[in-house]
């Protein structure tokens, strides 16, 4: 005898998130639409954390194919999975959760000529770009900035996580970090230092040498890109249902498991803080190495 197919219900798969939300606050999560630009190291594991959370609509981006150095630290990055390209594999998996996601995949990445597309209806946009990914990530916060668009970032620093919120009428991305036109180089460090002004991650790195600029190339840890997630996806919740203290730009967090400390910053002026300079310098110094060979 064939058994039968498990039949799908959402109220059944998410019945669990009730009690932190409410039924029907998570009616309210299964009619949003969230965007992930990147299905890298956190992009991946932002989208199945969001869809099991019950989010209902994704667009989500990336051009790339999963391979062996993704393995220490890439949701759905797996032997089965090398060669394959990274968007629907993720997307695949996020199906697997709720066959009921709609769910609009952009293969190309994106640029100039579908970011229309990749940001029509969205509820929130939230960054899953590699660090080095400058001129996308500026081009899509300024965009989001430009459609009043809720955009939140969190960045696998170390053993731990920083996370930045860009909110309509509030300071924007380039306000905070103040990018503009500058080398690659200047705006690596401003995003760096703009998002940890804390740093709390930066005693413990053992092997400075793995930091390498030029090769746009930077340690990485698994337990990072959790963290990660499960902040991003807190942010996500309390931003679709307007509940619950959230820190906005030119206020920001950090938490650190290794060091097991948790750090509010607040830098009002963003890059034209007096602090922020002054981390820039201290940064130049730290990050000496890597400057040196970039």
């Amino acid at each position: 005898m064939t058994a039968m197919a498990p039949v799908f219900s959402y109220e059944q798969a998410f019945g669990r998130n009730i009690g932190w939300v409410t039924p029907d606050e998570q009616q309210v999560l299964r009619g949003k639409r969230i965007a992930i630009a990147g299905m890298g190291g956190v992009g991946a594991v932002h989208l199945l954390t969001l869809a099991r959370l019950g989010v209902g609509a994704f667009h989500v981006a990336d051009f790339d194919t999963y391979d062996i150095p993704n393995f220490n630290r890439q949701a759905a990055a797996f032997m089965s999975t090398v060669g394959l390209p990274k968007v629907d594999v993720a997307a695949r998996m996020a199906r697997d959760i709720n066959p009921e996601l709609d769910i609009r995949l952009f293969k190309e990445g994106v640029n100039e000529g579908n970011l229309e597309a990749f940001l029509s209806g969205v509820d929130l946009y939230v960054d899953g770009l590699d660090f080095f990914v400058f001129a996308t990530r500026q081009m899509l916060f300024n965009q989001c900035t430009a459609r009043a668009i809720p955009a939140t970032t969190v960045a696998p620093l170390g053993i731990g996580a920083a996370c930045l919120n860009f909110l309509p009428g509030r300071m924007s991305f380039e306000e905070y970090f103040g990018w503009g036109d500058l080398p690659e180089l200047d705006k690596a460090l401003r995003f760096l230092i703009g998002l940890a002004p804390a740093g709390l991650h930066r005693p413990y790195l053992v092997w400075p040498q793995a930091v390498n600029l030029k090769e746009r190339r930077g340690p990485s840890t698994i337990m990072a890109c959790q963290l990660c997630a499960g902040i991003a996806a807190t942010q996500a919740l309390k931003i679709l249902l307007g509940r619950g203290e959230l820190l906005c730009a030119p206020r920001g967090f950090q938490y650190d498991a290794y060091r097991d400390k948790l750090v509010r910053t607040w830098r009002p002026g963003g890059h034209r803080n007096p602090l922020q300079s002054l981390a820039l310098a201290i940064g130049r110094r730290v990050y000496a190495r890597a400057l040196e060979t970039a």
